[in-house]
């Protein structure tokens, strides 16, 4: 799976064209690392990727207003057109990938 950071992007805007769901996770998350297990073995009619905000200093978080990880969120041609924001001591799970399918 592709590794996104802060250099792919300009502000909010995702520099490349076409469609791809992103996931903003941290290594140091447990939420993120068990979101991401299954995250990176569902099969999606779009290419995924890791938006890497592990450094608390990434520029991501405040451009994105990151609050929580996991954090997915649906570009097509860079811009952002779904969201889901993950929730405390929770992360995210197998019904928010249902919701992306359904943003697809």
């Amino acid at each position: 799976m592709e590794r996104l950071t802060a250099a792919d992007f300009e502000g909010t805007t995702l520099s490349r064209d076409g469609t791809l769901a992103v996931t903003f996770s941290a290594k140091w998350c447990p939420y993120c690392r068990d979101f991401m297990a299954e995250f990176k073995k569902t099969e999606l009619s779009v290419e995924k990727a890791m938006g890497d905000v592990t450094d608390e200093g990434s520029a991501l978080w405040d451009d994105f207003d990151l609050n929580v990880v996991p954090t997915m969120v649906l570009f097509r041609d860079g811009k952002t057109v779904w969201r889901r924001d993950g929730i405390r001591q929770v992360g995210l799970n197998g019904a928010d990938i249902d919701a992306l399918r359904a943003a697809l």
